[in-house]
């Protein structure tokens, strides 16, 4: 008999790209907030929560987490509502195959469809309603903590209080297209999955040794082979 496992997806390149309005709303939110349009400094957001971004982008405008801390609530509400303005469906790019896993998953009983993303909770909604992704039971979002490996025992923690369920160690999988999304994993002992539908290759993946690597998820049938393992 299977285990049940937690199977925990991140967003951005994992299953789905908003080809650049997601983070376009980012900018206009910050600007509108703060002041400064971040557009002007180089960084890169991979595989960071939205929290530890706003700290990071804005200290590179010169602010001090003194002062980016007060009015990050405000960022967090402005955010989504430009989100809305600046995505749509024929600009969302679902990936190869996540249409076909993401039901998979949703509809194997020892299988927990959830979410663990740097996207705050908000936004995440808009992006998976925009893509007609659904059947997420739990999740953990990236308003919470600047960490992304914190984001693990939030979504334990959701699959207890609202499943009723116990996970830990291997019986959570946590799946995404960055090395930090590996590393995420590796922190709570989880199993980890790697994609190359993000920025990096599946070999640049593989030197973080996720349990498994795969170049797409077009292979269905593999991939869901993983989960079950």
């Amino acid at each position: 008999m299977t285990s049940e496992r937690l199977v925990l997806f991140d967003i951005d390149g994992t299953l789905l790209s908003t080809t650049g309005h997601g983070v376009e709303a980012m900018m206009l939110a910050y600007t509108a907030v703060w002041g400064r349009d971040p557009r002007q400094v180089a960084y890169s957001m991979s595989g960071k929560t939205e929290r530890r971004i706003s700290f990071e982008l804005l200290e590179k405008l010169g602010f001090s987490r003194e002062e980016v801390e007060p009015r990050l609530s405000d960022w967090f509400e402005l955010y989504p509502r430009e989100l809305e303005k600046c995505i749509a469906p024929e600009t969302t790019r679902v990936f190869p195959g996540v249409r076909e896993l993401v039901e998979a998953v949703s509809n194997e009983p020892n299988l927990v469809l959830g979410l663990l993303t740097g996207n705050c909770e908000a936004a995440a909604k808009i992006k998976l309603d925009t893509a007609g992704l659904n059947g997420f039971q739990v999740g953990a979002f990236g308003e919470h903590h600047e960490d992304r490996a914190d984001l693990v025992p939030l979504a334990i923690r959701a699959a207890q209080r609202t499943l009723g369920r116990n996970f830990s160690g291997a019986s959570i999988m946590v799946i995404g297209d960055t090395p930090n999304d590996i590393h995420c994993g590796k922190a709570s002992g989880a199993s980890t999955i790697a994609v190359a539908t993000g920025r990096y290759t599946a070999d640049e993946l593989a030197t973080h040794d996720p349990d498994h690597v795969f170049e797409s998820f077009a292979e269905v049938d593999a991939v869901l082979e993983a989960l079950r393992a």
